[in-house]
């Protein structure tokens, strides 16, 4: 009984905590547009312009609420957000359209601009111009699909290879799980307290315990390129740049606000080179690449908030080349839990609930694997935490 009252309270807390973020989100967003409008008539009207005190139901002024708003508006993170807000969309065209340095060009960019493909169709895209990969440069590249031509493009931080990018009514609605992670105030705490927990609860060894775990399934591709899937704010991403090993890195996410932040911490680290290293936003379960492309693809912590798991590890069977390696780390709850009762059943409903998955043991992601046509699975258990690789048969 214990175990099933934990479950349901899990459930709804990670519910009600996405609501009120996503309600916060909201809110700060209409304060920022408030206060853009405003200062603006201020400023037309040659007026100082002053901090705006927002009003809430019905014009009562909740004191609490406008320092916490001023705070989260005033913030880097906010501010950087405001900023997209008020942009104006012809300049954001004509940023987009900005050609490339010539200078910043790869020594053999012929081989690298054929891993870039179309979403829809899985052609290889053309390239504007010469194909620069860098954190700086492709972002402000334009890539077309020579068979369904559509176009796509990218703002300050990342390319946004989706198969909804560019439309303008339209937009995918993804599992509670997914969007938590869409939420600027998520991504910001990622790695200022999130992740960490993970080694509390879940037995994980940290980021670069876990790296140096995945250094050996890793060695057989050194030299190639390799995608950081579901990358966050790039903390695995910036390990394999940084280390040197491989020809091209792709941090690869859903979540925008995810990838601004690892824009922002690439910035910030220091030895770390902007080139060979590309942001991409993408769907799991429809990755932009060609097939056959791909040498490594890493999913750090990521596999259970993927909303298709199937799709997306038959996705990475078909961009990975021939030998090439797959490493992902979950959690699994098994031992004494494997006995409850139904629990297959209470994992089913939360997890059409938050679109998240709780796996039962090391044979469900063996099997995965092994069903999608990868091989040599091995998994390294510590506690809850497990990191499993494969390879693709060569």
């Amino acid at each position: 009984m214990l175990f099933y009252l934990y479950l349901f309270t899990f459930g709804l807390f990670f519910l009600f905590l996405f609501l009120f973020v996503k309600q916060l989100q909201l809110l700060i967003e209409h304060v920022i547009q408030s206060r853009s409008t405003e200062r603006a008539s201020m400023a037309a009207n040659n007026l100082s312009v002053a901090p705006v005190a927002t009003q809430f139901n019905g014009g009562v002024s909740n004191r609490f609420l406008d320092k916490l708003l001023s705070f989260m508006v005033n913030s880097p993170l906010y501010r950087n957000y405001a900023a997209k807000l008020s942009a104006s969309p012809a300049i954001a065209t004509l940023e987009t359209m900005l050609g490339t340095d010539s200078n910043e060009q790869e020594a053999n960019p012929n081989q690298k601009k054929k891993v870039l493909a179309c979403p829809i169709c899985y052609d290889t895209l053309i390239w504007n111009g010469d194909p620069v990969f860098s954190v700086d440069s492709t972002p402000r590249s334009i890539l077309k699909c020579s068979i369904c031509k559509k176009s796509y493009s990218g703002n300050e931080t990342h390319l946004d290879l989706t198969v909804a990018s560019g439309t303008k009514k339209y937009g995918e609605y993804k599992p509670a799980s997914s969007e938590l992670f869409r939420l600027p105030i998520v991504s910001f705490l990622y790695e200022r307290g999130w992740r960490q927990g993970f080694s509390i609860w879940g037995g994980y060894p940290g980021p670069q315990k876990e790296y140096e775990m995945m250094k050996d399934y890793l060695d057989p591709v050194i030299g190639g390129n390799i995608i950081d899937a579901s990358c966050g704010s790039g903390m695995f991403s910036r390990l394999f740049q940084k280390s040197g090993l491989f020809s091209l890195v792709v941090a690869l996410d859903y979540s925008e606000s995810m990838l601004k932040q690892c824009y922002d911490f690439i910035k910030q680290e220091e030895n770390i080179s902007n080139e060979n290293l590309i942001l991409v936003r993408a769907d799991i379960a429809r990755l932009p690449f060609a097939s056959s492309s791909i040498d490594a693809v890493h999913a750090g912590a990521a596999l259970h908030c993927w909303p298709s798991l199937s799709a997306g590890v038959a996705e990475i069977n078909r961009i990975l080349r021939p030998g090439g390696v797959f490493v992902a780390t979950t959690y699994i709850v098994d031992g004494p839990y494997s006995f409850i009762p139904f629990l297959s059943v209470i994992r089913e409903t939360l997890g059409q609930v938050t679109g998240s998955r709780i796996f039962l043991s090391e044979s469900e992601l063996k099997d995965l694997c092994k069903t999608y046509g990868l091989v040599d699975i091995t998994c390294v258990r510590n506690r809850q935490f497990v990191m499993i690789s494969a390879r693709k048969p060569a």
